[in-house]
């Protein structure tokens, strides 16, 4: 069965559409809109591509566009190095500032990452990774617990990295938590460059996720738990 998922997530703040294939390969269409319908409409009329971040190989589609094109960068090298296939768009209040957006953007990738794996029943459950980004250093570790906690120490100094405010870059890996109801502790060891820095941190959780909901052969049913449930 494809671990797959499609939403919708609607607010007074945000708009947000996900697609999302944890296993990469084809994507399912998007759920209906008439917002978004009416977006895709004015993009054709004026010839207008209709994505930021975007990526198409026989394995994967990953197509962002958030309006914050930092955070397009770090979802888009999380998707790669986790092996989804995955599009995300986004229209938010920036007017505003950045927070909405990329808070609700990252709600609603956990939401989708949780919905497509539906159980973590046969799955590793435990992912560990490091990953470099020449200088920097990060090392990532999630649980598929079901028991939501985030503890992310990225160690970043400057205010902004390019439109996306340096103190949302922890908040976004916190918020995905959140709701994909995992377990999480990243980590950047090291580092000089904070783009280096946020970069091997994504990677670094891709890399921990592509472990932590891989297969286990022969243990197909059981719920990798002394408990016997996870919850």
């Amino acid at each position: 069965m494809p671990r797959s998922c499609t939403l919708n997530r609607d607010t007074n703040e945000t708009k947000v559409q996900i697609s999302l294939n944890v296993d990469g390969g084809a994507l399912p269409a998007f759920e209906p809109s008439p917002f978004w319908d009416k977006i895709d409409a004015q993009k054709t009329a004026n010839g207008d591509s209709p994505d930021h971040a975007s990526q198409s190989t026989k394995s994967q589609t990953i197509a962002i566009d958030t309006g914050i094109g930092f955070l397009d960068h770090m979802l888009h090298a999380l998707a790669k190095h986790a092996g989804w296939s995955l599009r995300i768009r986004c229209k938010g209040d920036l007017h505003i500032d950045d927070h909405h957006t990329s808070e609700d953007t990252c709600l609603a990738l956990g939401t989708a990452f949780q919905r497509s794996l539906s159980t973590s029943t046969g799955l590793t459950r435990f992912g560990t990774a490091y990953a470099p980004l020449d200088e920097a250093l990060s090392r990532a570790v999630i649980d598929l617990s079901n028991r939501p906690f985030s503890v992310i120490n990225l160690g970043l100094k400057r205010e902004k990295l390019g439109d996306l405010s340096c103190e949302m870059v922890p908040h976004c890996l916190a918020s995905f938590a959140q709701n994909a109801g995992v377990t999480l502790h990243v980590d950047v060891i090291r580092g000089e460059n904070d783009h280096h820095r946020a970069e091997s941190a994504f990677k670094a959780l891709a890399v921990a996720i592509r472990s932590a909901v891989a297969v286990l052969p022969g243990r197909e049913g059981e719920v990798m738990s002394t408990k016997g449930v996870l919850y």
